[in-house]
């Protein structure tokens, strides 16, 4: 579903350059992984690859549900890349990302709407299973830090994507907020078979909802600058 060869980004120059390196990430249908590494080793510059949200400087290979994303980007197909991400990418932000000025359900009705998606009821079946039923007329700013979490949670499975990606998606909630939050999105997210991987600085969350690790590994280089590698386990 997921398969990537040699791919690599870089910004900066000198003392200030950060790369990134994936020999290989291959993700198959259904499968789910926790993202970890210390902060600020590239767990969203990667999660914004993979979301088509930032362009690789190189790749062998790039491909995304049958789609060569190496060539669009290269052909700078635009169009092409904006339908992949909002036909099969599900993307929980860490800040949440919810428009204040609609409500609940009109958050997590957005990504179906943009899609011509009739209503099915699966707006009010997520808001159920996430626990904000009871919310979906209300505004963003009226919610609970973990209520508005669980709205983001909603919104990304709205449409019923085929790679659910979460960039620290309990990162503002405490301990017991936290893994309930988690198993949820990841439950739903499995009801739907949408591939999930899961960005966390908390390895022992990871752990306790079963999740493989997929981890992000600094090295400093000679140039002063760091390297971030993707290692296995």
């Amino acid at each position: 579903m997921l398969d990537l060869h040699e791919v690599r980004t870089t910004r900066g120059q000198g003392a200030q350059r950060y790369s990134l390196e994936i020999e290989r990430l291959q993700l198959a249908a259904g499968e789910q992984f926790a993202l970890v590494g210390p902060s600020g080793c590239g767990k969203s510059t990667l999660l914004d690859l993979l979301a088509l949200v930032a362009a690789p400087e190189h790749a062998a290979r790039f491909q995304f549900c049958g789609q060569d994303v190496r060539g669009l980007w290269r052909a700078n197909q635009q169009d092409r890349l904006a339908d992949l991400r909002s036909r099969h990418l599900g993307y929980v932000l860490q800040t949440g990302g919810l428009l204040g000025f609609t409500s609940v359900r009109g958050n997590i009705s957005l990504p179906r709407a943009l899609l011509g998606l009739p209503e099915d009821g699966s707006v009010e079946r997520l808001a159920e299973q996430l626990g904000i039923a009871e919310q979906l007329g209300k505004k963003p700013a009226q919610l609970s830090v973990g209520q508005r979490q669980r709205v983001s949670c909603a919104r990304a499975l709205a449409h019923g994507p085929r790679l659910l990606l979460a960039d620290e998606p309990t990162a503002a909630l405490d301990p017991l907020n936290a893994e309930r939050v988690m198993q949820l999105l990841l439950a739903q997210a499995s009801a739907q078979g949408a591939t999930r991987l899961i960005a966390t600085h908390d390895e022992q969350l990871a752990e306790r909802c079963g999740l493989p690790m997929l981890r992000l590994a600094l090295v400093r280089d000679s140039d002063g600058g760091v390297t971030a590698r993707l290692e296995h386990g």
